[in-house]
C-alpha cells in the first residue's frame, strides 16, 4: 500500500518508500524471529544474549545501543534474563562504578542452541533478493540509518 497522502512529489516518494521500509522490516522481522517464542524469548532479550556472545561482556548503556533500546528497557531485560540465570551481572576490577553483562554458562548454552536456526531463518528470508541486492539494500539501510546519528 502506498501512501494516500495528497502532498508535493518529494513527501508522496518519501511517505511510499517509508511505508514500504517500515512494512518489510516489520514481515522480516516476525519471519526471522517466530522462532524466538519457543525459548521464552522476546526479541531484545535475543539481541542481548547475541551481542554478549560476540563481542563479550558489555555495559548495560552499552548493550541498548547495540540493540536501540532505552536504559531504562534495558533493565527490565537484563533483570528478566537474569531472573532465567542467563546472564549475570558483575562489577568490573578495575572499576567498580561499572557493571557489565555475562553470559551465565545456560545463556552461552541456549545461544548456542539457537543462532544456527535464527542465522537460517534469516538466510531464507533473504533468499528473495540475490547477492547483489542484498549488498545494495545492506548499503542503502546502512545510509539512512546513519543520517539519523548525526
Amino acid at each position: 500500500m502506498s501512501t494516500h497522502y495528497h502532498g508535493s512529489e518529494q513527501e508522496i516518494k518519501a511517505l511510499d518508500a517509508y511505508i514500504k521500509l517500515s512494512r518489510a522490516a516489520e514481515s522480516v522481522n516476525i519471519a526471522v524471529n517466530a522462532h524466538l517464542h519457543q525459548y521464552q524469548l522476546t526479541v531484545s532479550q535475543f539481541g542481548v544474549m547475541e551481542a554478549i556472545y560476540h563481542l563479550g561482556p558489555l555495559q548495560i548503556g552499552e548493550l541498548g545501543q547495540k540493540i536501540l533500546k532505552s536504559s531504562g528497557n534495558m533493565t527490565l531485560v537484563i533483570d528478566n534474563l537474569q531472573k532465567r540465570e542467563l546472564v549475570q551481572r558483575q562489577q568490573k576490577e578495575n572499576d567498580r562504578r561499572c557493571t557489565e553483562i555475562h553470559l551465565t554458562e545456560a545463556g552461552t548454552t541456549l545461544i548456542e542452541q539457537i543462532l544456527p536456526r535464527h542465522v537460517a531463518q534469516v538466510v531464507e528470508t533473504f533468499a528473495l533478493l540475490s547477492a547483489e541486492e542484498q549488498t545494495q539494500l545492506g548499503a542503502l539501510c546502512r545510509r539512512l540509518g546513519k543520517q539519523q546519528n548525526r
